[in-house]
């Protein structure tokens, strides 16, 4: 047929060529402009069942191999019961991608080139192939299958051929445009990842990375894999969908071995990313724990040649392999990540410092208070006996009682200054004896830690006074109400003008007005008369509530 009788004979069916070329190149979506492709193929043609056929994008050894299969006609449940894709090895797929021209085919079951076929897959004759072309590479290649009323025509193969070559254009800007998405969302991933591990928020600063890596991927899970103590690397944490996370049920994943003698150890430790294109079957790889598992990709967490760790995303058996893109953007997250690590390190090991700092000042104030209260302490009780001798010596003063009185009154403030000068230094040790990255635990601690959140804000730290048996005496309830009026308590009083004092007295041995045994809270203030709108000087506030 010549050039014009074949113009001729496409006429009327140009419009709708061109409607399936522009609804083709409408899509951003690679995955949706893809389906669209096969679909208006079969439309085009009249065929009943159409396939396109992506090769493997990262090229490799020997034959290109199919990495996913996009459909349109089969029934519902007969994609799932053909199984995993077809390896492009043999029959007609390989064929075409051996040798990437149109191929036209009257009946299937006669030709030799026609088997392999998957149990389960429905019956076909009549058969039309094409590549897809993008750019000076093939992409994959269109499979149609079944045309209604008979054979495919040569009209049907210059149709197929002109909406592939405009798809082709269509295929290279979607591949573009998700190109640039990915780019930006493992850009934005790295960012996020370096603020939340800066911000000192997240429990496991490793498991923070693997999830983020994770989700970025795509991949089944994130690991992340540190060198053992009897050598090869060790999975030490393990992100996953819900239920697959931490030390759980991880299936298989967490403590899994590279062993010393791993052929991928050693490109590991050197700084190289290893890509892998079915874990289950390579024998690099092939393990209890990977069975399930097919791309994987392990990245080296690296950070001035020193390695951190190896991040591991791989995929479910069957999945896509990993894209040209993916990899170089997943290598440059991991070396964001590692870099990320070691700044939060370096940042938690400052602010531990500055604990240890603090608490050494602490310990010198501690040390001169404490000298000082009970060295005024002796003088006093020194002073006290010696009125007391000279009373004793004289009758009169034997009768006087006012003198006794005042010999009591002033042991009696010897034995406070005691008592407050043991108080103090009980509250300072329960402060030093926190570790300086844990929440406290203890009723103490959470009153200590909210007391020094006050000081923060007003300047100055509150005094804090504990009678009794606190942390044995008052339960987790009690205890949570507590710290919850003091915390409120603590607000208002920072709140006020001209506060300078703030006392604040926890009573674990306290009686309450009914005769039961209880706990009080007392804060104090010195907030001026007009501040509290009692005419006089001070705020006080008291809780109380039975054990």
């Amino acid at each position: 047929m010549s050039e014009d009788d074949r113009t001729a004979a496409d006429a009327p069916r140009l419009p709708p060529l061109l409607d399936a070329v522009l609804e083709v190149g409408t899509d951003l979506d690679l995955r949706a402009t893809l389906q669209h492709l096969v679909t208006r193929a079969a439309e085009l043609t009249g065929a009943r069942y159409g396939a396109l056929g992506v090769l493997d994008p990262a090229g490799g050894p020997g034959r290109p191999r199919l990495t996913e299969l996009y459909t349109t006609g089969l029934p519902e449940g007969t994609r799932d019961r053909v199984g995993r894709l077809p390896d492009g090895h043999t029959g007609l797929i390989g064929t075409l991608i051996d040798d990437p021209r149109p191929l036209h085919i009257a009946d299937l079951t006669a030709d030799p080139r026609a088997h392999g076929l998957p149990p389960g897959h429905p019956p076909m004759r009549s058969f039309l192939g094409a590549p897809v072309p993008v750019g000076d590479a093939v992409f994959g290649n269109l499979y149609l299958t079944e045309k209604a009323g008979g054979a495919f025509t040569d009209e049907d193969a210059h149709l197929l051929r002109v909406l592939a070559a405009q798809a082709g254009i269509a295929i290279a800007n979607a591949r573009l445009y998700e190109s640039a998405r990915q780019r930006e969302r493992w850009i934005e991933g790295a960012a996020a990842v370096t603020t939340a591990l800066l911000a000192g928020g997240t429990a496991d600063a490793l498991e923070t990375v693997a999830e983020r890596a994770r989700v970025l991927a795509d991949a089944a899970a994130g690991v992340i894999l540190q060198q053992a103590p009897g050598g090869g690397l060790e999975a030490v944490a393990v992100a996953g969908p819900a239920g697959f996370v931490g030390r759980g049920d991880t299936g298989g994943l967490w403590g899994a071995v590279v062993p010393p003698d791993s052929p991928v150890l050693g490109r590991l430790l050197a700084g190289e990313p290893v890509y892998v294109a079915d874990a289950a079957s390579d024998p690099r790889t092939a393990s209890p724990a990977t069975v399930r598992f097919g791309p994987v990709m392990m990245l080296p967490l690296t950070s001035r040649g020193r390695l951190i760790g190896t991040l591991a995303l791989p995929r479910h058996r069957g999945s896509r392999p990993y894209t040209p893109v993916e990899r170089s953007m997943a290598s440059r997250f991991a070396a964001h990540a590692a870099l990320a690590l070691v700044l939060a390190d370096a940042q938690a090991r400052r602010e531990r410092l500055a604990v240890y700092e603090d608490r050494d000042r602490i310990a010198r104030d501690l040390h001169d208070l404490v000298v000082q209260r009970l060295f005024a302490t002796g003088l006093l009780v020194e002073s006290t006996r010696r009125r007391a001798e000279r009373t004793d010596g004289s009758a009169a003063g034997v009768a006087d009682g006012g003198a006794a009185g005042e010999v009591r009154e002033e042991l009696a403030r010897a034995v406070d200054e005691l008592d407050a000068t043991v108080q103090e230094v009980r509250t300072a040790i329960i402060a030093l004896q926190q570790p300086p990255t844990d929440a406290p635990t203890t009723l103490r601690g959470r009153v200590l830690r909210e007391t020094a959140g006050a000081a923060a804000v007003a300047g100055f730290p509150p005094s804090v006074r504990f009678v009794g048996a606190v942390d044995a005496r008052v339960g987790d309830p009690v205890a949570g109400h507590l710290v919850a009026a003091l915390r409120r308590a603590l607000g208002a009083a920072v709140r006020r003008a001209g506060v300078s004092r703030i006392a604040v007295t926890v009573d674990a041995a306290a009686c309450l007005a009914d005769g039961r045994p209880g706990v009080r809270l007392t804060v104090q203030d010195d907030a001026p008369a007009a501040e509290n709108g009692t005419g006089t000087g001070g705020t006080a506030l008291t809780w109380h509530s039975p054990l």
